[in-house]
């Protein structure tokens, strides 16, 4: 089986003692490469060299415009080995190749954006209420950012999070998540060929206690950037009151997507496949509530049912598969029950449910469409991760927002309307940090995204994040050539 390494301060090595683990592939179950299981000496090592990199060094005698080429030089590695990478994420998670290939890819954008910005950022100068005094503020990095990914779409969520922390001049302990971690370790020969200083970026896996605690409470981290789920996050929270780290929280979604009768439907139909069955639902911002009015309810949910079981379902580095297994067995077996529980509660399948046949082995669920009497059903009110679209009748626009603002989460939304005044109106009505319209699941480097609500706080993507990776100093200079006034005596 193919052998993976740890980075810590610019070499490549193994977990203290040997640890290890088997990671297996989501299409067959079979193990098919042994990875590093950090210990917790190697999370600490990890973080001491970033905070020596940080500290002192090549690193912080670097000028902003050097740390941007490093980045540039970084994008355009990741295009180059993207779609090694892609496979390796193919393997390791069973997202399908088809997908991997391009979101790997993209990844580099980001990195090429933020190497663009890192020596764009300004401090201001204050018009002060002391004539004598010139008053300023600069802006420098933080210090240690831990860096804290999940197994899907791992690229694109290590670049929105190393980019803006890297351009303003932090270093990092980059964690990927041990469901998968394959593309990240490979993704360290990228940062040590591109020719960072050693320490600068770090890149381990491992379990939580030895592993992820470390790191998130370690007492040199000034940021957590953490992309998973809502109980990890809180997790997360408890252990950043070791060290007061600021922390980005980017989380589940359970995002709804409504279509009003003056849709362009075939667009709308689209729209709603790509964000439900795309990834196979593995996604935070997959658009499993489908909203539909009453008008149109029965026909378009008649339409994606016959739709759906045309869906291409095979193995996953297939390029012409279009949907692949899910991640893990768990991930599977948590779905299965979300759908059994639904059905019990008065839902009825329109198409799906179960394993698709001839995959009796690897964790493949079928496209599930299910109609939900209403958003109480376990199937509408929690995030399934998977291949499943609730599908709810609504009668009037307040009824919409109602219906979609009524989650736990608030990641984003879509609207099918032709109507731009009835967009706009619900534009300002619905709770989430991304709005989609007549279009669904499309991002940009220059674009944040994040949500409200379980989906998390903070922002990432953007130009502003890469303050968010900045503290300000302020600096007040006396230009009197006068001595300063005796503080004990009074005028």
């Amino acid at each position: 089986m193919e052998k993976f390494q740890l980075y810590i301060d610019g070499a490549f090595c193994d977990a203290e003692g040997g640890a290890f683990f088997e990671s297996c592939d989501p299409s067959t179950d079979e193990p098919w490469a042994v990875m590093p299981a950090a210990t917790t000496a190697d999370t600490d090592r990890a973080v001491n060299a970033a905070w020596q990199a940080f500290s002192e060094g090549a690193w912080p005698a670097m000028t902003a415009t050097q740390r941007g080429k490093l980045l540039m030089k970084l994008a355009e590695l990741v295009v180059r080995d993207a779609a090694i990478m892609a496979e390796l994420e193919t393997k390791d998670t069973g997202k399908i190749i088809r997908e991997t290939s391009l979101i790997t890819a993209y990844a580099g954008e980001y990195f090429h954006y933020y190497g663009g910005l890192a020596d764009k950022i300004e401090g201001s100068t204050f018009p002060a209420d002391k004539p004598t005094l010139e008053v300023y503020s600069r802006r420098e990095p933080l210090g240690v950012v831990a860096a804290v990914v999940p197994w899907n779409s791992q690229l694109f969520l290590t670049a929105v999070k190393l980019g803006p922390a890297l351009a303003a001049g932090n270093t990092v302990v980059l964690k990927a998540s041990e469901d998968g971690p394959a593309p990240i370790l490979h993704f360290a020969k990228l940062v040590d060929e591109a020719g960072f200083p050693k320490g600068v970026i770090n890149v381990i896996t491992g379990f939580g206690p030895e592993c992820g605690v470390v790191l998130t409470a370690h007492p040199l981290v000034s940021r957590v950037a953490f992309t998973g789920g809502p109980a990890t996050a809180r997790h997360v929270v408890r252990n950043s009151a070791e060290n007061f780290a600021l922390t980005t929280l980017e989380l589940g979604g359970k995002s709804p997507v409504m279509v009003f009768p003056d849709a362009d439907l075939e667009s709308a139909s689209n729209g709603v496949v790509a964000g439900i069955f795309g990834a196979p639902g593995q996604s935070c911002v997959a658009g499993s509530r489908l909203l539909l009015h009453e008008e149109i309810h029965d026909d378009f949910a008649a339409g994606l049912a016959e739709r759906a079981p045309k869906i291409k379902i095979g193995p996953p580095l297939d390029h012409k598969t279009e949907v692949g297994p899910l991640a893990t067995k768990r991930q599977k077996e948590n779905i299965e029950s979300i759908i059994a529980d639904s059905v019990a509660q008065g839902a009825t399948i329109a198409t799906g449910g179960g394993t698709p046949a001839g995959f009796n082995t690897g964790n493949y669920i079928e496209p599930t469409i299910i109609l939900a009497p209403s958003p109480d059903v376990r199937c509408v009110a929690e995030e399934c991760f998977g291949p499943v679209l609730s599908v709810l009748k609504f009668s009037s626009e307040d009824e919409a927002v109602q219906l979609a603002n009524d989650t736990r989460y608030g990641f984003a939304s879509g609207i099918f309307t032709r109507n731009l005044s009835r967009a706009h109106r619900l534009i300002r009505k619905l709770r989430c940090g991304i709005v989609w319209v007549n279009t669904y699941r499309v991002v940009s480097p220059v674009v944040p995204f994040g949500g409200n609500k379980l989906t998390g706080h903070g922002r990432e993507g953007g130009m502003d994040t890469v303050l968010d990776y900045t503290r300000t100093k302020s600096v007040w200079i006396n230009t009197s050539d006068e001595p300063i006034a005796d503080p004990f005596v009074m005028r």
